[in-house]
C-alpha cells in the first residue's frame, strides 16, 4: 500500500465549531491533541518505512491508526469499537485532527496495521514518541532515580494437560497437511488417525489407565506421521508452522529409543510448549507453597521514575514509564535488568543513579557492578542459605580481599582456596577450619553429622554483599525502600486501567506491542492529568493574587 497525503499543518482543532464549552482549556482530548498528536505526527518518517511509495491504492492515515491504537488502549475498547467511537465520538475526532463523518477505515484495518508495523520493528515507536516528548518537557531525566519490577501476563490460551496439548497438536497438524495445495496420496493411516484426532474429543473423564493408553497411542501415531512427512520430502510440507511444532512437541513429551519404542518422558523441558495454539506461552510459577502463583504465558519487567521531591496533596504522580520489556514467563529478573537497561539505552536514556527493586534482581555481581560505576541500587539481598539451626555464611566475618574468615567462636581462618567454574568462568572462595573445631564449645550449631570441621564458600563479591546484608537490617534502610512499593500501584494500573494482566493476542511479537501501547497509554494518561492539575493549579493561583489585588485596594 501506497502513503495518502498527509499535512500535520491541518487545522488543529477540526472539531472545534462545536463550541469551545465542549473541550476547554483543561478537557483530556484537547490536551491530547495538543500534545500527544504531535508527537505521533512526528513518527510518521518512521511509519513510512512499512509503505510503499507508489504502489497499491492508499492505505489509511497511519497517523490515524496510531493514534487509535493509543486511544484504544488509553479507553480499553476493541478494534470495532475503536472504529465506532471514530464515526460518533467527538473527542476522539478532536483529539486525532479529524472532522465527525470523515470517511472511515474497516477495523480489519488496525489488525493488518499492527501487522505492519509489528513486521517492520516498529512495535516500541509509540511508547518511544511520548517518552521523547516527557524528555523534552522535563518530565523525564536522562539520569533519574528508577524503580524495577516484574509482572505475569496469562497468555490467550487455555490451560490444557500434557495429553491435551500432544492430541490438539496432531489435530492442527492433520488439518494443515490436508487444507495444504499439495496432491500426495496419503498414507494408509490417514482415515484412522483423521477420525481418532480430527473428529473425535478426548473425553477428560475417563479413567486414569484409559488416558495413558490415549497417550501412548498419541506417541506413536504422532511419530509415524512425522516419519511419512520426512519420507516424503516435501517443501511444502516441511516449510508449514504445524510439522515443525509436531515435531518440537513430541521431542518435549516422548523418548523414543534406538529400537524405535516411544514412551512418554517423565518431565518436560523448560519452556516447553502448553498449548499448540500459542507455543511462544510457557509455563512459570512464583512463590511456594499456599503462595505459589501458577500461568500460562508471558513476563513483563517495567520501569518507572521515582520523583525527588514529595507529592502534594492531590497532586497527580511524578512518575512515568521508561522502559517495558517482555520476557518469555520462565525469564530471570536478572536477565530483565540487563534488557531493561538495554532498552533504556536505546531510547537515549542513561542508566539510573539511583535504582529501587526487590531481592529477585540483588545479587553480589549487581552491587559490585553499581559500586564500580557509582550507581545504588536499592534493595533487599536474599538471606544466606542454612540449614534449620545451623550457622550460616551471614554469621561469620568473611573478608575476601585478605582472605581472612572469622567463625562465630572468634576462630580466624587464613585457610583459603580460589575456585574457577570451567564451564562459566564464576569464581568463589572456600575457606576451612581445619583441625579447629574438635574442641569447640558451638561445633553443635555449626557442623552436621558427620562434619569434621567447618568449611564456608562464597563468591568473589561477597564483601558488598554482607554489606548489604548488615545495613538492610537498618530502619533507615527500610523507610528509603518504602519508594519502590509505589511501582506496585503502577502494576496494578497497568493491569485494571489497561488489562496487562491478560494478553488480547498471540504471540510474542504481539504481546510486545500490546505490553509498549499499555505503557504508552499509561504515560499519556498521566502526562494529561499533570498538565489538567497544572492548569488548576494556575487558576487557583490566579484567582489568589486577584483577591489579594482587590483586599490590597
Amino acid at each position: 500500500m501506497s502513503l495518502p497525503q498527509f499535512s500535520s499543518q491541518g487545522c488543529l482543532f477540526s472539531t472545534a465549531a462545536l463550541g469551545p464549552e465542549l473541550f476547554a482549556e483543561a478537557d483530556r482530548y484537547r490536551l491530547f491533541a495538543q500534545k500527544i498528536y504531535p508527537l505521533l505526527a512526528k513518527a510518521r518518517g518512521a511509519l513510512a518505512q512499512a509503505y510503499c511509495d507508489d504502489n497499491g491504492r492508499p492505505a489509511a492515515e497511519p497517523v490515524v491508526l496510531l493514534g487509535v491504537s493509543l486511544l484504544q488502549f488509553l479507553e480499553g475498547v476493541p478494534d470495532r469499537q475503536a472504529v465506532e467511537m471514530l464515526r460518533y465520538h467527538a473527542g476522539w475526532n478532536f483529539a486525532l485532527n479529524r472532522q465527525l463523518g470523515q470517511e472511515l477505515f474497516h477495523p480489519t484495518t488496525l489488525t493488518y496495521f499492527r501487522q505492519r508495523l509489528i513486521a517492520h520493528g516498529l512495535s516500541g515507536l509509540v511508547f518511544e514518541s511520548i517518552l521523547q516528548g516527557l524528555k523534552e518537557a522535563g518530565l523525564v531525566e536522562r539520569r533519574g532515580a528508577q524503580r524495577l519490577d516484574s509482572m505475569q501476563i496469562f497468555g490467550l490460551v487455555s490451560r490444557m494437560s500434557r495429553l491435551e496439548c500432544v492430541r490438539e497438536t496432531l489435530r492442527l497438524a492433520l488439518q494443515s497437511i490436508d487444507e495444504s495445495s499439495g496432491r500426495w496420496e496419503r498414507p494408509g493411516f490417514w482415515k484412522e488417525y483423521w477420525e481418532r484426532y480430527v473428529e473425535t474429543k478426548l473425553d477428560y473423564r475417563s479413567e486414569a489407565g484409559s488416558l495413558k493408553e490415549k497417550m501412548d497411542h498419541a506417541g506413536r501415531d504422532g511419530w509415524e506421521l512425522l516419519d511419512w512427512i520426512k519420507k516424503l520430502k516435501h517443501p511444502e510440507l516441511e516449510a508449514s508452522s504445524a510439522v515443525p511444532l509436531l515435531e518440537r512437541v513430541w521431542k518435549e513429551n516422548f523418548v523414543r529409543a534406538p529400537d524405535q519404542t516411544i514412551r512418554q518422558s517423565d518431565c518436560q523441558p523448560p519452556g516447553a510448549v502448553h498449548n499448540p495454539h500459542d507455543p511462544e506461552a510457557q509455563w512459570a510459577a512464583k512463590g511456594h507453597g499456599q503462595n505459589k502463583q501458577e500461568h500460562v504465558g508471558y513476563k513483563l519487567q517495567v520501569a518507572e521514575t521515582v520523583g525527588s521531591e514529595a507529592v502534594k496533596k492531590g497532586e497527580p504522580t511524578p512518575g512515568f514509564l521508561t522502559a517495558v520489556v517482555t520476557q518469555p514467563a520462565i525469564g530471570s529478573d536478572d536477565a530483565g535488568f540487563d534488557a531493561v537497561q538495554e532498552e533504556q539505552a536505546a531510547l537515549g536514556l542513561e542508566q539510573p543513579k539511583e535504582i529501587f527493586i526487590d531481592a529477585a534482581y540483588v545479587s553480589a555481581r549487581r552491587l559490585a557492578e553499581a559500586q564500580a560505576q557509582g550507581r545504588e541500587l536499592i534493595g533487599p539481598a536474599q538471606a544466606a542459605p542454612s540449614r534449620a539451626g545451623r550457622y550460616s555464611p551471614e554469621d561469620f566475618q568473611i573478608s575476601v580481599e585478605d582472605r581472612v574468615a572469622i567463625c562465630p567462636a572468634d576462630k580466624a581462618s587464613t585457610q583459603c582456596s580460589r575456585l574457577v567454574e570451567e564451564k562459566t568462568g564464576k569464581i568463589s572462595y572456600r575457606f576451612e577450619w581445619a583441625g579447629r573445631c574438635t574442641d569447640c564449645a558451638l561445633k553443635a550449631k555449626c557442623l552436621g553429622a558427620g562434619q569434621p570441621h567447618r568449611t564456608v564458600t562464597v563468591g568473589e563479591h561477597h564483601t558488598v554483599l554482607q554489606a548489604r546484608r548488615q545495613e538492610q537490617k537498618t530502619e533507615a534502610f527500610r523507610r528509603r525502600c518504602h519508594k519502590r512499593n509505589a511501582i506496585e500501584g503502577t502494576q496494578s494500573e497497568l493491569v485494571r486501567a489497561h488489562g496487562a494482566r491478560r494478553a488480547r493476542y498471540r504471540g510474542f511479537q504481539k504481546m510486545r506491542w500490546q505490553n509498549y501501547l499499555v505503557g504508552a497509554a499509561c504515560n499519556a494518561k498521566r502526562w494529561i492529568r499533570r498538565m489538567i492539575w497544572e492548569l488548576k493549579q494556575a487558576q487557583i493561583g490566579a484567582k489568589a493574587s486577584l483577591h489579594m489585588g482587590l483586599a490590597q485596594a
